[in-house]
């Protein structure tokens, strides 16, 4: 599915703004929803420290004994280049094979034993390492962890077989309409950038990097200055700064400093097909938004939320032209917004879009209606946040991005600031000149409704 984070779906979206609604055509169900109510907890509380140079933030809440801790190695895509495209998640992977303190099949048998899983998630502009857990089981889960960043043994057999699990992903993602359109349509948007690299490597890259690079990488990427750790939970600041202190806080410092990549230059429309026997065609466009500091950045967010409610509403509720479709916010150091769609009917279904983008631009929604959709917002967030893990990445995100983790707290207050002005403004500042790839069947397809994008 798209890349995307959007705290509602098209559906809520549809039900709370549907078109711009005056507000005595809104339901009487509709009433507006009042805050939820803030959940206090015992001894909860967020600190900040360093241990050589490696970033900690520790949220603090004794309500249950459940603990989450991530590590961000950051710089993401950026740390890649067209060749080793791929080659931290493969490293990353392989770690899981056996490390300095747990050789072989010793590490994933002591991870069985704890009950623990340490996943690894790649994104544009971090890699997630972390794990969740129990108190009693933190030091020794965190033991696993530090050492399969600091010390993974990389045995070439090991290595052999990570990369043909990997190489079998990417290759069957190819094969999926859904993940091969959202990697053509990265690599058109962020052409000749870092975003349009692929941190799960492809085909091409994973063949080719070699066990000498993947120790290379670790020997010179596993720098405290790179990695931000944020832990949630039953836990206390001895603790996690211990734990730090006698592992990865031993790795060398490095001079990483974290740069937010630049963004694409403005570039014209654009279409790439690729014709595939498929049931219906897959249509994803893109258009380049603010950079997270900007004002703007929360302003495009909902207007993207009103553009999937409409697009809900008309295109598959109500035309029934796709089950499918979406307006996507993507969520990175800088925004990217775009149009997605999977229809049988490709030309009335741009048409439609075109006209929703339009009036969006050109009309002033409801007020009211606005402020049920932010509402809504406000309470999908919470619900998404409930866990520790969840909590974490929403801190480092506000870490990475806006350079100190309270910003978190002022999420909520943007997103109410947003008016109906701002959104149309956005809406005409953005919404335009948007990059397209097109799956399926072209002689469906009529290219200069492109253009009209």
């Amino acid at each position: 599915m798209i890349r995307s984070i959007r705290w509602m779906s098209a559906s809520v979206a549809a039900t709370l703004l549907s078109a711009a609604a005056a507000p005595a055509q809104i339901p009487a169900n509709m009433r507006k929803l009042e805050p939820a109510p803030a959940r206090t907890v015992a001894d909860t509380g967020t600190s900040e420290f360093f241990v050589n140079g490696l970033h900690v933030i520790l949220r603090r809440n004794t309500a249950n004994d459940v603990v989450a801790a991530n590590v961000y190695l950051l710089g993401g895509a950026q740390q890649l280049t067209p060749a080793t495209q791929g080659i931290e998640s493969l490293l990353l992977a392989s770690s899981e094979r056996g490390t300095a303190h747990y050789p072989g099949a010793e590490l994933r048998d002591k991870e069985a034993r704890l009950g623990a899983s340490i996943e690894i998630d790649p994104s544009a502009d971090w890699t997630r390492v972390g794990f969740t857990t129990v108190r009693s089981a933190f030091d020794s889960t965190w033991a696993l962890l530090a050492d399969r960043l600091g010390a993974p043994t990389l045995d070439s057999s090991q290595v052999e077989i990570v990369r043909t699990a990997m190489l079998s992903g990417v290759t069957r993602a190819e094969t999926e309409p859904d993940e091969l359109l959202v990697n053509l349509a990265d690599s058109l948007e962020f052409a000749g950038q870092p975003y349009g690299l692929a941190e799960s490597g492809t085909p091409a890259t994973l063949r080719r990097i070699t066990r000498a690079q993947l120790a290379q990488y670790e020997r010179t990427q596993m720098v405290t200055s790179r990695m931000l750790l944020v832990v949630v939970g039953n836990t206390d600041r001895a603790t996690v700064e211990s734990a730090v202190q006698r592992t990865l806080g031993k790795l060398p410092r490095g001079g990483y400093v974290w740069k937010a990549p630049s963004p694409p230059a403005t570039s014209s429309r654009a279409l790439v097909t690729r014709t595939m026997a498929l049931p219906t065609n897959y249509i994803l466009g893109y258009y380049g938004g603010p950079p997270a500091s900007s004002p703007d950045y929360e302003a495009l967010r909902v207007a993207t939320a009103v553009l999937a409610g409409r697009f809900f509403t008309e295109i598959r509720s109500q035309r029934n032209l796709s089950y499918a479709v979406d307006a996507p916010f993507v969520d990175n150091a800088f925004a990217t917004g775009g149009l997605y769609v999977t229809t049988v009917d490709p030309n009335t279904t741009l048409q439609l879009m075109r006209e929703g983008i339009t009036r969006l631009q050109q009309e002033t929604i409801d007020p009211d209606g606005l402020e049920r959709l932010v509402q809504q917002f406000i309470t999908e967030y919470f619900l998404k946040n409930e866990t520790n893990s969840d909590q974490a990445s929403f801190l480092a995100r506000f870490a990475i991005y806006d350079g100190d983790y309270r910003a978190a707290d002022r999420f909520i207050d943007k997103l109410r600031k947003v008016t109906p002005a701002d959104v149309q403004r956005v809406a005409r500042t953005y919404m335009h000149d948007l990059r397209f790839v097109y799956l399926g069947d072209p002689s469906k397809l009529s290219t200069a409704l492109i253009s009209q994008f």
